[in-house]
């Protein structure tokens, strides 16, 4: 980087050298253009080819350079080439330099930026990869704007470079053809203020507004095509529907009746989603039995000769289901009614865009009608298409929860985060566990060190993983039940009675009218940034519309689809997700946010790595718990946090203090400044930031002290 700069310092240092040393400023004036004009029109006369050759190289490194003085070249070739040859010149020869301007910032600059300002410019740079064009497009047809501030900028940003070029050749067309028309009567012009009237601004402005304005209209026409073989209702029965009873569902339906919205929620199961029921609530619960019985096996670590624990898996899941129905009220029917959301169970479908048809659980049918729908719809596990898989009983994260007999030999598919959860909770209720994974590791979104910190306590415990391997068939003999996987081109028999499939999940985008209304999904419902489908009036917000599957993100959403839905187009809001959480709830415990260093290195993203291992820290140590490390990721030099991976006991409880600080601008200075409890494994957030702080001692200042010190000793 250090490199670019001294490129960039030579550069700037030949360019001011040159114009002043040639007095290019008096040359490039609108003084200086008149007094020459004479002379110019010979000397294009007598040379046409070799004065538009230089003219051209001229302008472009002046726009090149982002030096002063291209409106008056501008002027300068209508005076000296005509309306016609001057246009041409100057727009080939604009756009050119303009592009070296946008390489020259993206060359110096960008690498810088994206550091520095890491989420932010993600989401920039996701817009301009869908509306790029678009937005540069209308900013060249507005000459107010100074053209190499946008030549700069851009450079900063994901644009294509091909794209920026064309665009911008099209877009100063309009300008260029002013003021080179404008120069065609130079002698007549006293100031550059003269050149476009108040009438000629206003037009140029109004030009560059029509692209924003065409594109609105574009959407409202667009709009009423879909809507057009539809009748829209002249009134509505409620001013928001909701479609699912998960953590997306429920809190949209809670935010539209705390803030007085007639609103129905639809749900044709139990309320509380896959979260409550499935997913969440009672693999915590199974978690947490089986932690139980590993603190068991590990008495002697906490100064007990032993220990044993008598138990039923039977009993263990009666205890999960009774950890789901104490939380269920949490979820219930009558509690949200009792917060005013209208509560149907039954199964909608959706008959028009603002029609659900909905079929109560007693058989009757009901029609109603609502301004705007929010889809909520979830996901479900996928199971994987293996041959011969029909011949076995396939549970998932949806149905493990039936098993009243622990399974002998449990055959996992999938080292994600709910392969690994269940595979080593089973593991420790007595299963053998053996683990498939195609990845060449566990948990391949995290860094390496983390898989590798999981995947040894799994060894430990008992799990057996085999990652690389990829299922290819199922065999049956008689009773017993085999795998056959391949590896490193050989392949592998593993005998198993029970067989989970955790391989991901899909969006339920079946059964409830999408297709027959039209609207547009592919993996997901298809949103804009809003939450919006196709059709404006209709939302979508959790699992089904992804792209996060987490029940907080879900319920993050909820809160845009709700106020969006009940408030455009008066008011709406662009769904944030620059920062995210998410955890991995085996032990060791696995958490983060933001980036980590796979991902900053896939991206691009320079960083800087302070670490701390909790193997260090005292409550760990009295806990019989010191393992793991927290990684926070920082814009070099600066105490700015661009990502946290903690490894270790309640590492997702951690978390939480680095998402605060991510969300609000707290650097880790801050963070070292508070005051932690002694001794809790909070300390460690202090910890980290500390040595972050030791890396960025000021040490020339260090030595001055010191010498300081060594005086007054005398």
């Amino acid at each position: 980087m250090r490199s670019r700069w001294w490129v960039l310092l030579l550069l700037v240092s030949a360019a001011l050298l040159l114009f002043y040393q040639f007095d290019l400023g008096q040359a490039l004036s609108l003084a200086g253009i008149k007094a020459r004009q004479a002379e110019l029109e010979a000397w294009r006369q007598a040379q046409p080819l070799s004065a538009a050759l230089l003219f051209l190289l001229a302008y472009i490194a002046v726009t090149a350079l982002s030096l002063p003085g291209a409106t008056v070249m501008t002027l300068a070739a209508g005076a000296i080439f005509g309306l016609g040859w001057g246009s041409l010149i100057v727009s080939f020869a604009s756009s050119i330099g303009a592009t070296l301007a946008f390489l020259s910032s993206r060359w110096l600059f960008r690498d810088w930026v994206s550091a520095r300002f890491g989420t932010r410019m993600d989401a920039l740079n996701q817009g301009m990869a869908r509306d790029g064009g678009f937005y540069l497009f209308t900013l060249r047809l507005v000459p107010v704007l100074p053209f190499f501030l946008i030549n700069l900028g851009m450079g900063l940003t994901s644009i294509r470079t091909w794209t920026f070029y064309w665009v911008s050749q099209l877009g100063m067309l309009a300008a260029t053809l002013v003021y080179v028309n404008a120069g065609t009567r130079l002698a007549a012009i006293d100031s550059l203020a003269g050149i476009v009237s108040p009438a000629i601004l206003g037009s140029l402005v109004l030009l560059g507004l029509f692209p924003l304005l065409a594109r609105q209209l574009i959407h409202r026409l667009n709009a009423r095509k879909v809507y057009a073989r539809w009748t829209r209702p002249r009134h509505f029965d409620r001013n928001l529907i909701v479609i699912g009873g998960g953590s997306a569902g429920l809190v949209t339906a809670y935010i539209a009746a705390a803030i007085k919205a007639k609103v129905t929620l639809v749900e044709k199961h139990a309320l509380g989603g896959d979260c409550l029921n499935t997913g969440c609530v009672p693999s915590k619960a199974l978690i947490r039995s089986a932690k139980f019985l590993s603190h068991a096996r590990r008495a002697r670590e906490f100064g007990m000769r032993s220990a044993s624990v008598d138990f039923d898996f039977a009993e263990v899941m009666q205890r999960v289901q009774a950890v789901i129905k104490a939380i269920e009220p949490h979820d219930s029917v009558e509690r949200y009614t009792g917060l005013g959301v209208e509560v149907a169970q039954g199964a909608a479908r959706l008959v028009s865009p603002w029609e659900v048809e909905i079929r109560h659980h007693d058989g009757s049918i009901e029609r109603l009608s609502s301004r705007a729908i929010v889809i909520a719809a979830g996901a479900r596990p996928v199971i994987p298409p293996i041959p011969g898989i029909e011949q076995v009983q396939v549970h998932s994260s949806d149905t493990i929860w039936q098993l009243r007999s622990l399974p002998r030999r449990l055959l996992v598919l999938g080292g994600g985060p709910i392969g690994c959860e269940l595979a080593q909770a089973f593991a420790r209720l007595g299963s053998q566990v053996t683990q498939i994974e195609m990845a060449p590791r566990l948990l391949m979104r995290e860094d390496e060190d983390v898989s590798a910190l999981v995947a040894q306590r799994f060894a430990a415990e008992g799990v057996t993983v085999l990652t690389g391997h990829k299922a290819t068939r199922i065999e049956r003999v008689g009773d017993e039940k085999f795998l056959i996987a391949e590896h490193q081109g050989g392949s592998l028999r593993i005998l198993f009675d029970e067989l989970l499939a955790a391989v991901g999940r899909s969006a339920n985008l079946q059964g409830y009218g999408l297709e027959e209304l039209g609207v547009t999904t592919g993996r997901t419902v298809e949103v804009n940034g809003y939450l919006q489908t196709n059709y404006p009036n209709i939302y979508a917000a959790g699992d089904v519309a992804g792209p996060y599957q987490f029940t907080h993100t879900a319920a993050h959403q909820a809160w845009y689809a709700a106020v969006n839905a009940l408030f455009d187009p008066f008011k709406k809001f662009r769904a944030d997700y620059s920062v995210i959480p998410a955890a991995t709830f085996v032990e060791p415990e696995v958490a983060r946010v933001g980036l980590n260093e796979l991902e900053a290195r896939e991206r691009g993203i320079a960083y800087e790595l302070s670490r701390y291992g909790i193997d260090d820290l005292d409550r760990a140590i009295a806990d019989s718990e010191a393992h793991g490390f927290i990684k926070v990721l920082t814009v070099p030099g600066k105490d700015r946090i661009l990502g946290v991976t903690i490894v270790g006991e309640h590492a997702a409880d951690l978390l939480a203090e680095y998402v605060l600080a991510m969300k609000h601008g707290i650097g880790l200075n801050k963070i070292l400044g508070t005051i932690h409890t002694y001794p809790t494994l909070a300390e460690a957030n202090k910890f980290v930031a500390g040595n972050w702080k030791r890396a960025h001692a000021p040490q020339g200042l260090l030595r001055w002290v010191a010498r300081f010190h060594r005086w007054r000793l005398g």
